[in-house]
């Protein structure tokens, strides 16, 4: 394999040494910490924005990032069609980006959630999620205070009819219910694509989902499907 997986580190980033020990460790690929202040991404075939509270998460969460030197590789990588994942903060700063469109807003109960959480996935046309299908229900934890995912009625509609909306919070059947969905999520959005489905944004936390040790290891259903893009570069 040729590529690379580029896991970004901001101040304030936490979970950069996850990501980065879940590609390495656990799905078996190179992956290489790209600090904030970066300009180039020669030779990736896949960035990670990772979760944490980058910059302290001053103005709102991911606004300052947004602005950090690598972002303007980071947008080309994804204009290009390199396949792009923001897990939690990194979610947010795609918002920020105008990578992904609406925003996360504080949880319904004004509360950090932290356990975890069960997501049924429906549009799966989405270069993160080769070896999911639609209606699978996978566990992952959450970490987030500001994790309500939020947009306007037209944004919403157009998601939907794009098959941009990529996982809901759900019952460990697949259920959605209100208590499967306490941050308040708009219709229960726990991920979504951009139009071009190589630009994905997700809340909740995959590489802490990597092995029976640490709670499950559902996340590697969704970290894997990198060895799909590795060997060609973008």
């Amino acid at each position: 394999m040729s590529g690379w997986v580029a896991v970004l580190s901001f101040p304030g980033s936490n979970g950069d040494r996850d990501a980065l020990s879940a590609f390495r460790d656990d799905v078996g690929v190179e992956a290489r910490l790209v600090d904030h202040r970066e300009t180039a991404l020669e030779g990736a075939s896949a960035v990670v924005l990772p979760g944490g509270f980058s910059y302290g998460d001053h103005l709102r969460c991911g606004a300052i990032a947004r602005f950090a030197p690598v972002m303007a590789s980071v947008r080309s990588f994804a204009n290009r069609g390199g396949p792009v994942l923001g897990i939690c903060n990194g979610f947010q700063i795609l918002t920020e980006a105008h990578l992904l469109p609406g925003a996360l807003l504080r949880n319904r109960t004004l509360q950090f959630h932290c356990h975890w959480t069960h997501l049924r996935f429906e549009g799966c046309d989405n270069a993160w999620l080769s070896n999911i299908q639609p209606g699978e229900v996978l566990r992952l934890p959450v970490a987030h205070g500001d994790g309500a995912f939020f947009a306007d009625l037209e944004t919403l509609d157009r998601l939907e009819a794009n098959g941009q909306v990529i996982a809901r919070y759900c019952d460990v059947d697949g259920r959605l219910s209100p208590t499967s969905n306490p941050n308040g999520s708009s219709r229960a959005i726990a991920a979504i694509s951009n139009e071009d489905g190589n630009v994905l944004g997700l809340m909740p936390h995959p590489e802490r989902a990597t092995s029976p040790l640490i709670g499950g290891d559902d996340g590697l259903r969704l970290l894997r499907s990198v060895l799909d893009v590795l060997a060609v570069p973008v």
